[in-house]
This record gives C-alpha cells, sequence and structure tokens, in this order.
C-alpha cells in the first residue's frame, strides 16, 4: 500500500491507502478546528477568505490565511523532493518515511500543547499543521498516481462525479464490461476517501471533546503505526527475496 512500484497500483491498494490516510485526515482537521478554529488542509477556504480580510482591513487574519496557504504548498514541495531523492536512490520506504515523520512532529505537538500550551503559540501551531497537511496530501497524490487526495475532498467529490457520470453513460450506451468495471473502481475508490475523511472529522470531533489537546497525538499514532507497519513489511520481503535467490 505504501510502496511504489513500476507495476500498475491496484485499486484494492488505493482504497486501503485512501481508508487510512484520508481517516488520519479528517482526524487531524477536526482536532485542529476544535483546539484552533481553523481547518489547516482546507485551501480552497483560505483562498476565498483572503479578499474578505483585506477588504475588512483584518490584517492579522490575511497574514495568517496567506501564511497557511504558502506552508502548506511548502509541505508539498517537500514531500516532493523527499520523494523525488527516495525514488532516485531506490528507498522503498520513502512515503513510509515521510508519513513516519508526519506522524511523530503531530505527537511533539500534542506533548508540547498539553504541557505548555498558551495562546501566544496558536499561530505557530496551526502552521505547522498546515505543513503537516501539505505533506500529507502530497504523499498520498503521488503514490497513487493523482487517484487518491487524502485532504482534498473537493476534488475527491468531483472525481466521483466524473466517474458516476462515466458509468452511468456506459449504462446507457452499452459500453464493454471492461469500461463499466474500470469506473465502478474509480468510483468506489473516490467514496472511500471522502466517506472515511468525513467519518475521521467525526471521529476528530468527538476524540477533541474528550481528549482535548491530546487528540492532537491520535492521527499521529495511526500514521506511526501504519508506518512501522509497512517499513517493517518492506524490510521482510526485501530481505526474504535476497535470501530465497541462487
Amino acid at each position: 500500500m505504501l510502496v511504489k512500484l513500476k507495476r500498475i497500483r491496484s485499486h484494492n491498494e488505493d482504497r486501503k491507502l485512501a481508508l487510512c490516510l484520508a481517516t488520519s485526515a479528517g482526524l487531524l482537521n477536526a482536532v485542529a478546528l476544535g483546539a484552533f478554529g481553523l481547518f489547516p488542509s482546507h485551501m480552497s477556504g483560505n483562498v476565498s477568505q483572503l479578499p474578505g480580510d483585506l477588504s475588512g482591513h483584518d490584517l492579522w487574519h490575511l497574514l495568517i490565511f496567506a501564511a497557511m496557504i504558502a506552508v502548506f504548498i511548502s509541505g508539498s514541495v517537500i514531500a516532493r523532493i523527499g520523494i523525488a531523492a527516495g525514488i532516485r536512490n531506490g528507498i522503498r520506504t520513502i512515503f513510509s518515511c515521510l508519513l513516519l515523520a508526519e506522524g511523530g512532529m503531530l505527537v511533539l505537538t500534542s506533548l508540547f500543547e498539553v504541557y505548555h500550551y498558551s495562546p501566544a503559540n496558536n499561530a505557530e501551531i496551526i502552521l505547522l499543521l498546515a505543513f503537516l497537511m501539505g505533506m500529507h496530501n502530497s504523499t498520498s497524490t503521488q503514490l497513487s498516481d493523482g487517484r487518491v487526495r487524502a485532504t482534498h475532498i473537493t476534488g475527491t467529490l468531483k472525481d466521483a462525479g466524473i466517474a458516476a457520470g462515466s458509468l452511468l453513460s456506459g449504462w446507457l450506451r452499452r459500453e464493454q464490461h471492461r469500461s463499466l468495471s474500470t469506473s465502478k473502481l474509480q468510483l468506489s475508490t473516490h467514496l472511500i476517501t471522502a466517506c472515511s475523511f468525513l467519518g475521521g472529522g467525526l471521529a476528530g470531533v468527538l476524540l477533541y471533546r474528550t481528549m482535548g489537546y491530546s487528540a492532537l497525538a491520535v492521527p499521529g499514532i495511526v500514521l506511526i503505526s501504519i508506518a512501522l507497519l509497512s517499513i517493517a513489511f518492506t524490510l521482510y520481503r526485501t530481505r526474504r527475496s535476497r535470501f530465497i535467490m541462487p
């Protein structure tokens, strides 16, 4: 699921990826909203908010939203550079390493907020979360060749609508079964992504109400667990294949 091979990825792998990464993204998004009042991954909303803050002369919010957009893009850039370097050097676990780093930073952020919370730090924390969401979305997008965007639900729903339209059009024109099967698989992948994000968001709301700032560690622990399992499995398979080779 977290290894990019030369063969074409299956829709089953993408659905597992969507289930894990979209759920964790929804968790973080909802916890951040409860803790800081902002969505760290909702860049469409942040961009649309800029003109209102500019016209209302709300300079502080204007700077915050502009900075969130900048760090989200920076997270995507860093993820792309890391993945390109990892693939070039044959590091098969590069995607897992990025998710492991993201999870570790979320756990550390949670500990910092629990023991050293101060309203003066809210801007820095939300910018850090936006950076991590940029990494998160870039990682899932590159790994799935654009089929899974863990935080970009607007685009995911658009893709689901396109797949549903293709499926309906194929039925009406009585196209071949293979074409319809592809549209079904694409539709299921997009719907799982959207539903996982929504489910993660609902769980995040409940977690924040129950755990407070400690809830920030939950998506981090999820990502760390997934990444470590993937790294261990990949290393095991690699060593096993070398051992059985003549």
